[in-house]
Order: C-alpha cells, then structure tokens, then sequence
C-alpha cells in the first residue's frame, strides 16, 4: 500500500514481529526500497497466516505458541481447528518466532 499511496497500515502481522513491520516502515521511509521490501517479503508468509481463519484468532494464537499470552478466547471467538493451527505453527517456526 505504501507504494502506491499508502502512509501507514493497520498491520495484524505487526503484533507478533513488531520490530520487522516497524524496520519495513522505517526503510520505506527513508527511500530505501530494497531494504524495505526484504522485510515485506519476509513477513509475507506470516501475513497469509494471520487471515487463515477469522482475525484475531491467528494473531492470539500465535502469540500464545510464542508463549506471550495464554491461549484463551471469548465468546464468540474460538479455538483454531486443528489443521490450521499446525499450519501456523510450521510458519511461525520457519520464522524462527517458536
């Protein structure tokens, strides 16, 4: 978005790798497009993982495999299906976040 336009985003991926959405931003800003888009590709596979099933579900899940909060939710928010969390667990893990 930032390329064509854009001047901030409202980033889900950002609550789990603050500091990569914050050095993505900082290096856009700054004019440096290569550096900038190393970290947008880097974080693509986590942002497809954090709208595999309904937001916040992915986001809370993660940080809890990451063992920053308790895995728990309110209604009507649920746990993940089994499959999907073991999809996120892969991409979080190839991230080197667990």
């Amino acid at each position: 978005m930032l390329a064509i336009g854009g001047v901030g985003a409202i980033s889900v991926t950002a609550n789990i790798v603050p500091g990569d959405a914050a050095a993505m931003f900082d290096n856009f800003f700054a004019g440096k497009m290569e550096e900038a888009l190393k970290f947008h590709y880097k974080m693509e596979p986590l942002h497809g993982m954090m709208f595999i099933e309904t937001n916040p579900i992915p986001v809370k899940t993660s940080l809890a495999l990451m063992g920053k909060i308790a895995e728990e939710f309110r209604l009507p928010l649920c746990t993940m299906a089994d499959g999907n969390k073991e999809k996120l667990r892969k991409a979080l893990k190839d991230y080197g976040l667990i």
